[in-house]
């Protein structure tokens, strides 16, 4: 794949809602091969996509890009309110309170990597103001991604902005950075002389971060080298929303999220739900990218092709987004 034949100008420099464009890359569509056969079942199988044109951004949506959106609009997100009791049958009601996923180092050195909830914590008064709980605050990361958002969030930035969510095939087309069914956004090799070019875990997750890549937790947008469309944190850092509806597999003829029966909680009627929580039925999208939590033996979603579903309801100190204008 030629990557200069697909690389267009930057975006024109127009601001809507104080969102510059000239922050976004404008790449020429084409056709891809998405997905892989060589890692975890719900990448396969790997088939060929075309996308159209589109910009997209640069970089993860910043603590300062949202800070001005709120300031803007008075927006209070899903990790602000309370839930509703009507949405979780069989909670107990002192435990729904405003909060969002906060990952916490379990205290023991013996884990079951098997049971997430050793090392998440659903942490009262986490949010995109307050990463690590009531007492944090992101005084000195308004270049670090924001975090704690949920897809109802990240949605509500982009219509604000002018932009909206990337489809899952747009955002792996834009990762691969012209690498076409390449293992990384940057070619075959995860260190490529012992460099680390993205902000992942080193170390025995979750218990040891050896920190070889200089961050313990999220990382300024343009810590590590773009891709070779010029864009950065495609992998690592923080997971990023799609508008994709979640299956458990590709199916190169599915329906897109814009044509798939709904229920009246908003989601597809199929596998979206997540299967371990049958009376909870929460319908899940797209995450891409993976994160600073993943790691050689836990997760590793560093490419583009993993993915991840995560409920719309549910926001996380390791997950945000970026945002598309289609062209």
């Amino acid at each position: 794949m030629d990557v200069a034949s697909l690389l267009d100008e930057t975006a024109d420099g127009s601001v809507v809602n104080g969102v510059r464009s000239r922050d976004m890359v404008r790449i020429s569509g084409g056709t891809f091969l998405m997905g892989s056969n060589r890692h975890y079942p719900e990448e396969a199988p790997a088939h060929r996509v075309s996308v159209s044109a589109f910009s997209i951004d640069a970089t993860p949506v910043t603590n300062r890009q949202f800070k001005a959106f709120v300031k803007a609009t008075g927006y209070v997100t899903t990790a602000e309110i309370a839930p509703d009791p009507k949405d979780y049958p069989g909670a107990l009601p002192h435990m729904l309170y405003a909060g969002s996923l906060t990952f916490m180092p379990p205290p023991s050195g013996v884990v079951d990597l098997r049971d997430w909830s050793q090392w998440w914590c659903f942490l009262k008064g986490a949010d995109w103001r307050h990463p690590y709980g009531l007492g944090s605050n992101i005084n000195v990361l308004d270049n670090h991604p924001v975090v704690h958002v949920s897809f109802a969030d990240a949605a509500a930035y982009a219509a604000w902005a002018g932009k909206e969510l990337p489809t899952e095939a747009e955002w792996e087309f834009a990762a691969r950075g012209g690498l076409d069914d390449a293992e990384f956004a940057w070619g075959d090799e995860f260190t490529p002389a012992g460099l680390h070019l993205a902000n992942t875990w080193q170390g025995e997750f979750p218990i040891r971060n050896d920190v070889d890549d200089g961050y313990v937790r999220t990382s300024p947008v343009k810590a590590f080298p773009p891709n070779g469309f010029g864009l950065h944190d495609m992998i690592g850092n923080v997971w990023e929303w799609t508008s994709d509806w979640y299956t458990p597999g590709h199916e190169a003829d599915a329906p897109k999220a814009c044509c798939i029966p709904q229920n009246p909680r908003g989601g597809p009627e199929d596998a979206s739900y997540d299967p371990h929580q049958p009376d909870i039925r929460i319908p899940r999208k797209v995450l891409k990218g993976g994160s600073h939590l993943c790691a050689p033996n836990y997760c590793r979603r560093y490419r583009p092709a993993a993915r991840h579903a995560e409920p719309i309801d549910t926001s996380a100190s390791h997950v945000g987004f970026r945002c598309i204008i289609r062209n």
